[in-house]
């Protein structure tokens, strides 16, 4: 089943946490119509760098300050492959 929001697959390369869900559910092997090129199933999902470079700063500022600095929720707001199947 396609994800809705994935980019468009042509000449992209599958995302990698895709590929390995792919072999898993393959019995540790990557599935033949699994290659360089994604497919609906693999493309990257749309996300907006603005927001991926948010909750990478926040988890960041997390890392270095040892205090909450909003990444749980920045980060959770992000499209996730696992999460949303």
């Amino acid at each position: 089943m396609a994800n809705e929001n994935a980019a468009d697959p042509k000449g992209r390369q599958p995302e990698a946490l895709a590929t390995f869900a792919a072999s898993a559910r393959n019995d540790a092997r990557k599935p033949d119509d699994v290659g360089l090129t994604a497919t609906p199933e693999t493309a990257p999902l749309k996300t907006s760098s603005d927001k991926k470079a948010e909750a990478t700063t926040k988890v960041l500022r997390e890392g270095v300050l040892k205090r909450d600095q909003g990444a749980d929720e920045a980060v959770d707001a992000l499209p996730d492959r696992t999460r949303d199947n």
